[in-house]
């Protein structure tokens, strides 16, 4: 309306600026227990695999250790538990080269003991693993031939010739005292008068007994051979 002014409305006052506040918390229950269970998981998994893993190896001795056909018996003496070679066990070639004690795993050994002089009792071990690792045929690769001899003297080459002609032997020279913890005679014999079965893992777990027969020695052989096949080859 004329000579009236219009009054302006009136300016409301400014909010005042809401104070944004943050609190620290901990991670919510849910979340950790969801971290929990990813660990927990990741756990098992791994387990799984390691079971996974070891299982050929576990089945194959239980298979030949536990369940056996009722009536099935060994021929060599089985060392339970069996025994695993010392680390420091000092061995070198008869260059005198040092060698590692587990240059020795990966085969099956036929391992005999003795002084180089290597009287006709020792020279009958060296031809019986001989003949033993020709008679398995095809699965003489996964068998190796060791002497260790205890003395610094060397054997005679025409022994050395006779005894390797087939291959597969090895001649190592070991520290007495050390191969005494590891080996050991059966009762009023003496460690030179055997011969040992060690397998691919460096496990002494046979010893023949002296004077053994090699038919019935080749089929322990052979059960050996057949319950590692899963895990074991040739070379390996």
């Amino acid at each position: 309306m004329s000579g009236s002014e219009s009054s302006a409305p009136a300016e409301s006052p400014r909010a005042a600026p809401e104070l944004i506040g943050f609190t620290v918390h901990g991670l919510p229950a849910p979340v950790i227990d969801a971290r929990r269970r990813r660990v927990t998981r990741g756990r098992l998994r791994m387990l799984l695999i390691l079971l996974a893993c070891a299982a050929p190896v576990v089945a194959s001795y239980l298979s030949y250790y536990v369940i056996r056909p009722q009536g099935r018996t060994n021929y060599a003496e089985l060392i339970h538990p069996s025994r695993t070679i010392p680390e420091d066990l000092r061995l070198r070639g008869l260059d005198g080269a040092a060698v590692s004690a587990r240059d020795l795993h990966g085969q099956w050994l036929l391992l005999t003991v003795g002084p180089t002089t290597c009287d006709p009792g020792c020279q009958r071990r060296l031809y019986l693993q001989r003949q033993l690792r020709e008679m398995l045929g095809r699965e003489r690769d996964r068998v190796d031939r060791l002497w260790l001899v205890t003395d610094d003297g060397r054997p005679a080459p025409a022994l050395l010739q006779a005894a390797g002609a087939t291959g597969g032997l090895r001649v190592l020279r070991a520290d007495a005292v050390a191969l005494a913890r590891w080996l050991a005679p059966a009762a009023g014999q003496a460690l030179a008068e055997h011969l040992y079965i060690v397998d691919p893992m460096g496990e002494w777990m046979m010893r023949a007994p002296v004077d053994a027969d090699p038919m019935r020695l080749k089929r322990d052989l052979e059960r050996l051979l057949r319950a590692s096949a899963s895990w074991q080859r040739a070379g390996s």
